[in-house]
């Protein structure tokens, strides 16, 4: 089957015109954040990559009240200021709750009586 040049360039440019229209198309929808009061608003998914957790786990948290939610359209979202609060809880908990690192003076305990 043979095509001519002209009928060619018109078929690239149709198809050129439709990727720059669907380029057009996808960019718009990135630049739509979902928005609650002016504050973003963060789903499971998004949550999920950005704390390196499953669902399950962010379902944990909101089931004992640890992180904040809102409910919309039966979808979960969270508020950025609740994620930021919450990691900064989560960080203080963890670093408040470890032990101090042993001193060479508590390994000389004088209840340990087992060497001579």
């Amino acid at each position: 089957m043979y095509i001519s040049r002209e009928d060619f360039e018109a078929w690239m440019e149709r198809i050129m015109y439709r990727f720059d229209k669907q380029d057009k198309a996808l960019s718009k929808m990135s630049e739509k954040r979902n928005m609650l009061d002016g504050e973003l608003l963060l789903d499971n998914q998004d949550l999920c990559q950005l704390l390196h957790v499953s669902k399950r786990t962010l379902q944990r948290y909101r089931s004992t009240g640890e992180l904040p939610f809102q409910t919309l359209y039966q979808k979960t979202y969270y508020k950025e200021s609740d994620v930021h609060r919450f990691i900064r809880e989560s960080f203080n908990k963890k670093r408040n709750g470890k032990k101090p690192p042993e001193t060479p003076e508590d390994n000389d305990n004088p209840e340990d009586t087992d060497n001579p």
